[in-house]
């Protein structure tokens, strides 16, 4: 789907972008990397249907399938906040002609707000917001390397989450201006085995598949 935005507001965020200063290894600073602005030039220039109809005529067939290549800028940005966020981070890297696996610790808060990453005219998001608040509540982890290993899972026993629940089935935008995490107990789960630990535990661990539910 093409649609033509206004050039002022296109690249515009909910929350100001150039505020944020993400800490490299964590997954705001990933976030941040993912919705960056992207200048698209020389090789990388993008064909333009307008500006071929322009120089060619409308009703013009290029049969010498000659276009018009423009430089453009690109930039991926969340226009629907989900109910439940799912963030599956990379682990792992081409090293020659071999898969790495990359163990390195991404630090995620408990939580996080999306609105930097978010475009200024967010579906979903009530006029004059300037935060998308989600509480995590489980974490994937993976151990071992690319050619075997075990998954772990961390989740939190919690009280329902009305608001959450509204926007789940009706797809009404929560009301009450909830910013802490959801309270509860944390779990590690491995297999038949699960023993109740802290949230420094969670927030400590190599994630793999992060889930937060919406708060605001």
């Amino acid at each position: 789907e093409v649609s033509t935005e206004d050039p002022e507001t296109a690249f515009c965020t909910l929350a100001n972008r150039e505020d944020l200063n993400p800490e490299e290894g964590s997954i705001h600073h990933c976030l941040y990397q993912f919705t960056r602005n992207e200048k698209l030039t020389e090789n990388n220039k993008l064909l333009c249907e307008v500006c071929t109809q322009r120089h060619y005529g409308p009703k013009k067939i290029i049969k010498s399938e000659k276009y018009v290549y423009t430089n453009a800028k690109k930039q991926m940005l969340i226009s629907l906040a989900p109910p439940i966020l799912t963030l599956h981070l990379k682990r792992f890297q081409q090293a020659g002609f071999n898969l790495r696996k990359v163990n390195r610790h991404i630090k995620f808060p408990e939580v996080i707000d999306l609105a930097p990453f978010c475009t200024v005219k967010c579906k979903n998001v009530a006029e004059g917001n300037t935060n998308v608040l989600y509480s995590l509540y489980g974490v994937v982890e993976h151990s071992g390397t690319m050619r075997s290993g075990h998954y772990t899972a961390y989740a939190k026993m919690r009280s329902m989450n009305n608001h959450l629940s509204e926007l789940v089935l009706r797809g009404q935008s929560p009301q009450a201006l909830e910013t802490e995490p959801v309270k509860g107990q944390w779990f590690h789960i491995s297999d038949t085995h699960v023993q109740a630990v802290s949230a420094s535990k969670v927030l400590s661990s190599q994630a793999y598949l992060l889930f937060y539910e919406r708060l605001l």
